[in-house]
């Protein structure tokens, strides 16, 4: 059995999910160590609320903090990178939310410099991390279902257009994309055997120049294929379905997906596959990343967060996307 060292968490940004992962550290117990915010009263507030020690005047002062073991950056996506070179040549470990960085290029620096300085780095992907993945795969290959055919993936959320608003500003790497596709290609990617060769797409932009509107047709060598929908303009139901030669797998609210169905082709009675509801999902990326620290595996996979990027980047360079 691996012991989990407890360790010292510090958190880079104040916004909504910095609150649901401040949220995750009190219920296991131990509070983030420091916190840092470029607006120094946010900081406060945030740290009084959720029993903070440390409130830093400078990013720079908490890279220097000796005690901190990882930094948890959730700011605006156009910061990750800054934030995450200084981390690693600080040796601290970096789980970073997604859309990790803006590009392929920046994630491949950041990777390097991860490599270079010995510390471990990774998005906070939720969908890398809910038991009901592995619970799905688990049975996938159980219960016989064949070789996979094709994914169906759609994830829309209606924005009111605002030219101030992050979701629509080029400088602060906004369009639906980064925000929202990022969660479904990961889950494209978890399925595929391998990454997409051929990607077809065709998309929308916002009077910004960000990315509103998409969809996206990837394929591999293996002829698994998957369909993407993406939309800041629209509502669409946030469902998955996997699709294989017996059967297929079918996922509600697939990015924090505590429940799904495998429904079989030749009328087998369905599995319904149930894991708890009553834990957070951002506790399972912190409870992966203290398990990687502590030698016990790297669940983080930062392979497929790579080749999510890849994906990503191109098809916003063919948009023109700003």
């Amino acid at each position: 059995m691996i012991w989990l060292k407890k360790y010292n968490w510090a958190c880079i940004g104040c916004g909504d999910i910095a609150s649901d992962m401040a949220k995750v550290m009190v219920q296991r117990g131990k509070s983030f160590c420091g916190v840092y915010s470029r607006t120094a009263k946010r900081a406060e507030a945030f740290a009084d609320k959720y029993g903070i020690e440390k409130v830093y005047s400078s990013a720079d002062e908490l890279f220097a903090d000796e005690s901190i073991d990882v930094v948890y950056i959730a700011t605006p996506h156009n910061c990750h990178i800054e934030y995450i070179l200084k981390a690693a040549k600080s040796k601290k470990h970096i789980l970073c939310e997604k859309a990790i960085t803006v590009s392929f290029d920046e994630l491949e620096k950041a990777v390097e410099a991860a490599k270079k300085n010995g510390v471990i780095l990774a998005e906070a992907q939720t969908i890398y991390h809910m038991p009901v993945f592995d619970e799905v795969f688990s049975h996938v290959k159980n219960v016989s279902l064949g070789k996979l055919k094709m994914l169906d993936v759609n994830f829309g959320t209606k924005k009111e257009y605002d030219i101030t608003n992050r979701f629509f500003s080029p400088e602060l790497a906004g369009g639906a994309m980064l925000d929202i596709g990022v969660y479904a290609l990961s889950f494209v990617r978890l399925f595929l055997s391998e990454n997409a060769s051929e990607i077809k797409s065709i998309a929308t932009l916002a009077p910004t120049g960000v990315d509103d509107n998409a969809i996206i047709l990837l394929s591999n060598s293996k002829n698994e294929m998957a369909n993407v929908k993406l939309s800041f303009s629209a509502k669409l139901p946030r469902t998955a379905i996997a699709s294989f030669e017996k059967g297929y797998v079918e996922f509600d609210n697939f990015n924090r997906a505590t429940r799904a169905n495998i429904i079989f082709n030749d009328g087998r009675a369905p599995i319904e596959i149930r894991c708890s509801e009553d834990i957070y999902p951002l506790h399972y990326e912190v409870e992966d990343m203290e398990t990687a620290l502590s030698g016990g595996g790297n669940k983080m996979k930062l392979d497929l967060t790579l080749d999510v990027m890849e994906i990503m980047t191109k098809l916003r360079n063919e948009w023109g996307a700003k």
